[in-house]
């Protein structure tokens, strides 16, 4: 068997892509390849404290609640033999074992055995044939749980509800950003010692007609520097592209880097085959335009003479890999920045390090952590500076766009050819709101609740995202927004609508037109005062 082979296994086509109780004969290595790979998360931790707890005199109904993909069968299979006597699993409720019978109705089924029967209930079940049940179901007990949880997060008594929404893939520590199934997923493959894998990765690399190319792609991924890499690409994907990382999907993600059409660093960035890398390749380096990354490309394409690019070239000394069969500049850019973090030959790559920086994630994490710890004093100065220079900014830029000559103060609501009918708004961040969010525990890492105030009145918390976070930061330096940002802008657009009710209600409006100030009054039971100033 070649290590192709054994690395077959994390492949979404592979039928150890989904756990089933069934046997499925297979060779004997792959699983125990699978076995050793197998990695135990907090929900399942978590999980099996709840069947540890059972009793044979309280029953209650267990739902493990998730979407396709994220483990579900994987986690009932391992527990449901041990567990048999106390517990009825139901591993999958999407679906029926008969086609006369709906999903529904062997759900009706299951619940009415569970209520004249003595033993606790666990169910496997993706998020949407939860919310179906309580809509379609007929057991009232079950629907009125599953309701009470969906709409306010509550679990009722005799029920239990173990979300993997709530055990979020990716966390914001307080200097990094960390997913800890992914890292340890990784380390595992790559392991020196007691690794199956790097066993038949050895053998391969003294194998005559050694995969070149899978081997240097293992060296790769075995780099500590390069697994970090991983993992902020994996971040940004979720953060930028909303896109979610199942374990069935990390694995085959995984498998594509190693077993792709070309090394690792083509193989995140050019193959569109795999859903993870067709999100991934909007961060392709190679298309970010720097002036250095912008000369390297031409002079490489017109052939022009680079003794330094030459000199790392052939001193390079990378396990079974040779820049010099790169075929373009590009791949080139996408190897410098693979191994950005790597000391190798005369370090020319690392002349690209800098550019290859991404300040807007940087003060996205920068930001979120800011929300989460508002207290100490330093804290406080980097979150007045948000609320005052970014986001206060923005608003004031992008809702006085079509008369930018107004004063930071002028809330503009209408325009009438030269004239602007504008009102005085005192905005500003309300601590006592972002105090109390920072202590609920509740933490997204795909965005952070910002908090507003107008004249003591609160706003509505402001989900903002890594999306909205660079267009405010854009618009403060002058950026006009257009029709490419319009989930970010429709964001914006929702909060400029509630400053708008509050500022039309203000009892002072003014009209400006050119140096001439029209001030309107309405005194509350006292008619309407005209004052006119300015010329």
């Amino acid at each position: 068997m070649r290590l192709r082979d054994v690395l077959s296994v994390l492949s979404k086509s592979s039928p150890y892509a989904v756990k089933t109780d069934r046997k499925i004969a297979l060779p004997n290595l792959l699983d125990e390849v699978k076995d050793y790979l197998y990695i135990e998360t907090e929900i399942e931790s978590d999980f099996r404290c709840h069947l540890q707890s059972l009793s044979t005199s309280e029953k209650k109904i267990i739902f493990l609640c998730g979407s396709s993909g994220d483990g579900k069968s994987e986690i009932l299979t391992r527990y449901s033999k041990k567990f048999d006597k106390i517990a009825h699993f139901h591993l999958d409720a999407t679906h029926s074992f008969s086609p006369k019978e709906t999903a529904i109705e062997r759900l009706n089924k299951l619940f009415a055995s569970y209520e004249n029967g003595d033993k606790t209930l666990v169910i496997g079940i993706n998020i949407g044939m939860l919310g179906n049940y309580a809509e379609e179901g007929n057991y009232e007990n079950a629907k009125s749980a599953i309701s009470n949880y969906l709409e306010n997060s509550i679990e009722t008594k005799g029920y239990v509800f173990l979300d993997f929404e709530k055990y979020p893939k990716f966390k914001l520590e307080p200097h990094s950003y960390t997913s800890e199934f992914t890292e340890k997923l990784l380390r595992r493959i790559t392991a020196s010692e007691n690794n199956i894998i790097r066993h038949y990765y050895d053998i391969e690399l003294q194998s005559p007609d050694c995969d070149l190319v899978l081997c240097a792609n293992y060296h790769f991924l075995s780099l500590p520097s390069v697994q970090q890499l991983v993992v902020e690409l994996l971040f940004k994907a979720r953060l930028v592209k909303d896109q979610f990382l199942t374990a069935r999907g990390l694995l085959d993600f995984v498998f594509h880097l190693f077993t792709g059409p070309n090394y690792l660093f083509e193989n995140l960035f050019t193959c569109k085959d795999n859903e993870i890398v067709s999100k991934i390749s909007d961060f392709d380096p190679a298309l970010k335009r720097t002036k250095l990354t912008d000369q390297f490309v031409l002079s490489q394409k017109l052939g022009i003479d680079d003794s330094e690019f030459e000199e790392f070239k052939h001193t390079l000394n990378l396990e079974n890999f040779d820049l010099s069969n790169l075929l373009s500049p590009e791949s080139n850019i996408r190897f410098f920045y693979l191994l950005q973090n790597e000391n190798l030959s005369n370090n020319y790559h690392q002349k690209f390090k800098p550019y290859f920086a991404d300040d807007l994630l940087d003060k996205y994490s920068t930001i979120w952590r800011l929300h989460k710890m508002p207290n100490p004093t330093d804290s406080k100065t980097e979150l007045k500076s948000f609320y005052r220079d970014v986001l206060l900014t923005a608003i004031s830029k992008y809702n006085n766009r079509n008369a930018p000559h107004l004063g930071k103060g002028d809330f503009l609501l209408s325009s009438r050819g030269h004239y602007h009918v504008t009102a005085r708004l005192d905005i500003k961040q309300d601590n006592i709101a972002i105090k109390q969010a920072s202590s609920s525990g509740i933490e997204h890492v795909n965005h952070f609740l910002a908090f507003l105030k107008v004249d003591d009145l609160p706003l509505k918390a402001i989900p903002i995202n890594i999306n909205l976070l660079g267009l405010l930061l854009r618009i403060v330096e002058g950026y006009q927004p257009n029709k490419h940002n319009k989930n970010a802008v429709i964001l914006l657009d929702e909060l400029i609508d509630e400053l708008h009710d509050i500022a039309a209600k203000s009892k002072t409006l003014f009209i400006i037109h050119d140096q001439q100030h029209f001030k309107l009054y309405n005194a509350e039971g006292n008619g309407t005062d005209l004052e006119v100033s300015g010329v």
